[in-house]
């Protein structure tokens, strides 16, 4: 883990553990030695961090300078919670700790009115039957759409029929209970989607498709929709 990534994390964790939070509880966050840890809050403190607290008594972030002063209508507050919740609740293990941490840096740079509504929301999300957890990486399958890199993993369609699949990765959705990949099929030569659930084995190849990510997503959309209307469903 580089400085900047650590510094960054540390920031987060200030953010979302409950303060004071002590130097042995910041070094098992991060995995890094209390003394590292003392050097960093340092560095974080001299770039403006105000972060109130010593060795021995545990830490607090009074303010952070990273984050600039954010004000939000009552339903934006709402929407924002709901939205961050329901990720909580629907995503996979990294994007639901991302949306809690999301949840931690808004909190902590609203005026206190607004943090208040944030904290007491009316507005939650519940879903008694959440989706089946992915049996692949979610987090290096999203990087993998971004950087417009193909996959390859072992899949197991509806009637356990187990095959290799070439990708070219597009986008996850959330079909009914399922994390879905969109994409482009090498095998198949043709878009399909694959449930994250019945794969295995994942593999970032390293090999390039870029800049075609864009262009074939929005045809795999536009497919997709021409289906639904047809079946007199809306996508």
């Amino acid at each position: 883990m580089s400085r900047t990534e650590r510094l960054f994390r540390l920031m987060d964790a200030l953010r979302h553990l409950p303060p004071p939070v002590t130097a042995a509880q910041l070094g098992q966050e991060l995995g890094v030695s209390e003394r590292t840890l003392y050097r960093d809050i340092e560095v974080l403190r001299g770039q403006g961090a105000v972060i109130d607290g010593a060795a021995g008594y545990g830490y607090r972030l009074i303010e952070d300078s990273s984050l600039p002063p954010q004000s939000f209508a009552e339903d934006e507050i709402e929407a924002l919670v709901l939205g961050l919740r329901e990720v909580a609740a629907l995503g996979d293990p990294a994007l639901a700790k991302a949306a809690r941490r999301a949840h931690a840096k808004l909190r902590a740079r609203l005026p206190e009115r607004q943090a208040h509504r944030l904290r007491h929301a009316v507005l939650t999300a519940h879903r008694f039957q959440p989706p089946l957890a992915p049996t692949v990486d979610a987090a290096a399958l999203r990087k993998a759409c971004w950087d417009e890199h193909t996959v390859t993993f072992a899949y197991s369609d509806k009637h356990g029929q187990d095959t290799r699949r070439d990708v070219r990765p597009l986008s996850i959705l959330l079909m009914d209970r399922s994390h879905c990949l969109l994409a482009w099929c090498c095998l198949r030569e043709d878009f399909r989607a694959f449930r994250l659930d019945r794969m295995t084995d994942l593999e970032v190849t390293g090999t390039s498709f870029r800049p075609c990510r864009v262009p074939l997503l929005r045809e795999f959309q536009e497919k997709l929709r021409a289906e639904t209307k047809l079946s007199g469903d809306a996508f």
